[in-house]
């Protein structure tokens, strides 16, 4: 149990204790902005004033009577305002901390949650017709830092990309193919209306020609399928490269034409349909959405016999259902904010807890260099894809930027400053207080130091050190927070935090000097924070160099 979790439970016996009110509230503790105000602070008695019939002021002075400094390690304890009551802790709980890190090493800040929620986090799903562009990046960077956080909390998480390998846009890739092959083995050939021109669909058609000339001979219906698996085979390895380049690794890969084989869309829509929710009008075959709060209803089945996209997009949502998910959060672009309630309302429909479906919507991204937005890519002039961001800026610095902003707001990509080697750049600054770290623990190293955990850590009293070590000890509450509101871009404001506290330690203090005793704390100290600010650049899926 940390500093701030132990403050919580004893303010919570002590309100227990007074007898002040009959059920004890949870109870709210926070790090007080002015340090001058102490180490923690909560609002615990302004939050009882109704129950307890008293003013907020007088609960405050019962409570600070009634709590056991020693059961929470508080060297003191104060007043201010209407009724806040502040904490200072005593210095020497502050460093067991260092230990504690030290001992759980990379597991430092990761959580077991009593009964571990599965979560199915479904992000990127990009359609497998072209490569992966900045919006897609910025799913991939905020989705995976969500998985890894919500992992690091205590979720059972599991990471997955829904491949879009069916319908119009899929046949329109095999078509664009088959063009492509035709006209690179001189026949007469059309591109499609809807077609895709990119230079890779071409690459495809003319490899195609050259190692199988003989599939012309084929009905044209039997090649036009062989091109539409070889197509999404060719564009899935290429979008599955560039993630993982991108340090974004999926524990499962499905396939939207799965659910049409094993039948799981007719189930879907037979298990709709016998929970009264589907009605026919005009010939198709309505969904009744609108029980559910949506602004109309929708189509599933349109007077043709065909599915709209609505459909299987149920059926792939019940599919994760029926494989046992607690929790499914869906991260979706811009544009799909329209979909949020048809989605959720059909989980209703299915007999399932809408509320089960969570969906962040992630906003637009501008990439601006020298100043101005680029729209086209230099050498493509089309989008600038995600391979381009990570050749010219760095899969490290690329991922930092794009998780450091809430989801729901739209983001400016400074370019040039994503490039600098400067303290102005966030993932530069945070990597290069890990460098020097690492530089000074090889000094020491090189000096005959060695990290001994049974050195004196009350040696340790400036005021920049006890900050630092504040500030690290914050790190496993940060990550329950940013997991419970989903809010990966606390994660990157920490780093920053810890990076920023750990320079101010640095340019006041020397870990290396002749005093031995003070040398052997400050090593235990600056390798607890090296591994903090590791773990914590790992849930971004950021490197933690030694050397810059």
């Amino acid at each position: 149990m940390d500093l701030k979790q132990k403050l919580q439970s004893e303010i919570a016996a002590a309100v227990e204790r007074t007898g002040l009110v009959e059920t004890v509230p949870d109870v709210k503790v926070e790090v007080p902005k002015d340090k001058e105000n102490g180490d923690f602070s909560t609002n615990i008695a302004m939050v009882l004033t109704k129950q307890a019939k008293r003013n907020p002021r007088e609960i405050a002075e019962i409570l600070t009577e009634a709590i056991d400094r020693n059961a929470a390690d508080i060297k003191e304890i104060s007043i201010a305002g209407p009724g806040f009551i502040n904490f200072k802790v005593d210095e020497s709980s502050l460093t067991e901390v260092i230990l504690k890190v030290l001992q759980e090493k990379e597991n430092f800040g990761r959580t077991e949650r009593a009964e571990s929620e599965k979560v199915l986090i479904e992000f990127v799903s990009a359609n497998p017709t072209g490569d992966l562009h900045i919006g897609h990046a910025r799913n991939a960077s905020v989705g995976d830092t969500l998985a890894n956080v919500m992992d690091f909390a205590g979720y059972d998480v599991t990471r997955e990309y829904y491949i879009n390998d069916a319908g119009n846009q899929i046949h329109n890739l095999a078509l664009s193919i088959d063009a492509r092959y035709q006209e690179a083995l001189g026949k007469p050939f059309e591109m499609p209306e809807d077609g895709y021109m990119g230079k890779d669909i071409k690459e495809i058609g003319a490899d195609l020609a050259a190692k199988s000339p003989e599939l012309l001979e084929q009905p044209e219906e039997e090649r036009i399928e062989t091109f539409r698996t070889l197509g999404v085979e060719y564009e899935m390895a290429k979008l599955k490269k560039d993630l993982s380049d991108f340090n974004v690794k999926f524990d499962n890969w499905f396939s939207e034409t799965s659910l049409y084989t094993k039948g799981e869309v007719e189930a879907a829509l037979s298990k709709m349909t016998a929970n009264g929710y589907t009605f026919e009008q005009d010939g198709a075959l309505w969904l009744r959405t609108t029980d559910f709060g949506d602004d109309k209803d929708r189509v599933l089945r349109k007077s043709d016999d065909t599915y709209t996209y609505l459909m299987p997009d149920i059926a792939y949502h019940y599919d994760k259902v029926e494989r046992g998910f607690d929790r499914l959060i869906d991260m979706f672009g811009a544009d799909h904010h329209g979909y949020i309630k048809r989605l959720k309302g059909s989980l209703g429909a299915l007999g399932e807890d809408p509320d089960m479906l969570e969906i962040q919507i992630m906003q637009m991204v501008r990439l601006i260099e020298n100043g101005e937005e680029v729209k086209m890519s230099k050498r493509t002039g089309k989008a600038v894809t995600l391979r381009e961001l990570i050749d010219t800026i760095g899969a490290d610095a690329c991922r930092y930027f794009l998780a450091m902003r809430s989801a729901d707001t739209h983001f400016d990509f400074d370019m040039d400053l994503a490039k600098s080697e400067s303290s102005d750049n966030p993932v530069y600054y945070a990597q290069y207080a890990h460098a020097r770290i690492c530089s000074i623990l090889r000094q020491a190293d090189s000096l005959g130091h060695t990290l001994d955990t049974s050195a004196d850590l009350s040696v340790i009293t400036n005021e920049q050190a006890l900050d630092l070590i504040k500030k690290m000890a914050q790190f496993p509450n940060m990550i329950k927070s940013a997991a419970e509101y989903r809010a990966t871009q606390r994660v990157a404001n920490y780093i920053q935090e810890l990076a920023s506290a750990f320079h101010k330690f640095y340019n006041r203090d020397k870990v290396l000097s002749d005093d031995i005793e003070k040398v052997k704390a400050y090593l235990l100290l600056i390798e607890s924070v090296r591994q903090t600010l590791e773990n914590a650049l790992g849930i971004i899926g950021v490197s933690a160099p030694e050397k810059m």
